[in-house]
């Protein structure tokens, strides 16, 4: 069995080994499990990047054999540049969120932490698919854990939030999977990508294409009008749930249109692009202006992650080196920095059970320590200099300068608003004197929480102050796909 074989299934194996434990009766033994089936699965994508050469767009660790002969479907799997530094994201964050929902989960802990499991495992397969079924099959697949997590685990109208999440995420796939059947038919009977990067399309097959991929997604990113359930599902999903959706899921999207919109339909994607362009300037300003007045934190940082995954689409589609590898930058950066806020918020939660902004107030007086934390990662999501946030950012809006002077300017004036919304939420939750009872008895983080938000900061800082193993590993599979959307496939 290949490494990418192993990372997808070793996570899924630990998550079908806990259902077979008893509902609570073994918790502990069960979340000591998860955490070795977490770490072993870790360590298992590591040697991806160590073994990884660089300096080719060629995909690595290739492992293909029959899966359904009679479609022509095939078990392939394959990493390059892009898709490597994800597959390792969600490794990671899957072991935070482990360590995260190790006291705060007290309730079907064996399904809980299996959930997440078998979520990491599908979400790695969406990463390494080389075969359309193949990604459709993981694509699809992820929505069953995140369901179950936010619908049994979740708040008070935890089922409202999850059938709305479901829903929304289904309709727009199946759109996708007409268009993969399309390529099926056109290309002769074959889901392999490569060969339906090679396939020569007409103007309106390839713009039917092009949306018909856009209705996934967009989606699930989510892009500006169609993000309407991202909040709704933050607020009411656990703590570790709404780590993962930001850091992961929301991923799949963006990384779908890298993978499959914009190499299979370039000409679309050029065509279409300035509508693309506008509903990222849209997610970027319009949304940003709509985090400020959010009093729920969790709502909040829901909100900061659709202006943040606005930036990602904008630097996709404006077509230039800098644009693309700064989108897929601030998407690993993103993974980082919404999983270490959304955790933050629940270390408040676990103390004071409330979410609302107005419930906290001087909290650095009794939290120093887990003040200092939330502090870094509030400066990531503004994207300041040095961190991680800044990285992704600053590449966009560089390559949106050079693109269009106003598309730049545009683009660079969220960086006031992530400011604004970052820094009055962190001003009205940790400084100035204690606001009341509650904070006054709040205990400051143990030991637990500190590896958890340290293993993050780390992660955080260090990619923002030498970002160049990323950049060095996706740049020549940025090229290549650029070099890809260049040519025209009008037959």
């Amino acid at each position: 069995m290949g490494l990418l074989s192993l990372a997808i299934w070793i996570p899924i194996f630990f998550g079908v080994v806990l259902l077979a434990f008893g509902r609570d009766e073994h918790a502990r033994v069960v979340r000591w499990v998860a955490l070795i089936g977490a770490t072993i699965s870790f360590l298992v994508t590591l040697p991806l990047y160590s073994g990884f050469k660089l300096g080719t767009s060629a995909m690595q660790f290739v492992e293909k054999s029959n899966w359904m002969p009679r479609f022509n479907i095939n078990y392939h799997l394959g990493v390059d540049g892009i898709s490597l530094w994800f597959v390792l994201l969600t490794a990671f964050i899957t072991l935070v969120v482990i360590i995260a929902s190790w006291e705060s989960i007290t309730e079907r802990v064996n399904q809980y932490m299996a959930a997440f499991l078998v979520l990491s495992g599908l979400m790695i397969g969406v990463f390494c698919a080389l075969d359309g079924m193949l990604f459709y099959v993981f694509f699809e697949a992820t929505l069953i854990p995140m369901y179950l997590i936010i619908g049994v685990w979740g708040g008070p109208n935890k089922i409202y939030a999850a059938f709305k999440f479901f829903l929304y995420t289904l309709l727009g796939s199946l759109l996708m999977l007409i268009a993969m059947i399309y390529l099926y038919t056109k290309s002769g009977g074959s889901f392999d990508l490569a060969v339906w990067y090679t396939l020569p399309l007409g103007s309106t097959a390839q713009t039917f294409l092009f949306f018909a991929f856009f209705a996934a997604f967009a989606v699930k990113i989510p892009m500006w009008p169609v993000h309407t359930w991202l909040p709704d599902v933050h607020v009411e999903a656990p703590t570790g749930g709404s780590a993962i959706l930001a850091a992961i899921m929301l991923k799949l999207g963006a990384y779908g249109f890298v993978r499959f919109a914009m190499p299979i339909a370039p000409d679309a994607a050029h065509e279409w692009a300035w509508l693309m362009i506008t509903l990222s300037l849209v997610a970027v300003i319009y949304v940003g202006v709509v985090a400020l007045v959010q009093p729920d934190m969790k709502r909040l940082v829901a909100y900061s992650s659709v202006a943040h995954m606005g930036f990602v689409t904008l630097g996709f589609f404006i077509f230039n080196e800098l644009g693309a590898a700064g989108g897929i930058v601030q998407m690993l950066s993103h993974g980082l920095v919404s999983a270490a806020m959304f955790l933050c918020i629940g270390v408040l939660y676990d103390r004071v059970h409330s979410r609302q902004i107005a419930s906290y107030g001087g909290v650095i007086n009794v939290m120093p320590k887990f003040a200092a934390f939330a502090l870094v990662f509030a400066m990531a999501n503004c994207g300041l200099p040095g961190t991680s946030g800044f990285v992704g950012e600053w590449m966009v809006i560089l390559g949106g300068v050079k693109f269009n002077f106003w598309v730049g300017l545009a683009a660079a004036s969220a960086l006031i608003w992530g400011a604004a919304y970052t820094l009055w939420m962190y001003k009205r939750v940790y400084l100035g004197p204690v606001a009341n009872d509650h904070v006054k008895a709040m205990l400051d983080i143990n030991s637990r929480e500190f590896l958890m938000l340290a293993l993050l900061a780390i992660a955080v800082l260090y990619m923002g102050i030498y970002p160049k193993p990323m950049t060095d590993v996706m740049n020549a599979s940025v090229v290549d796909l650029l070099k890809h959307l260049a040519t025209s496939k009008l037959n």
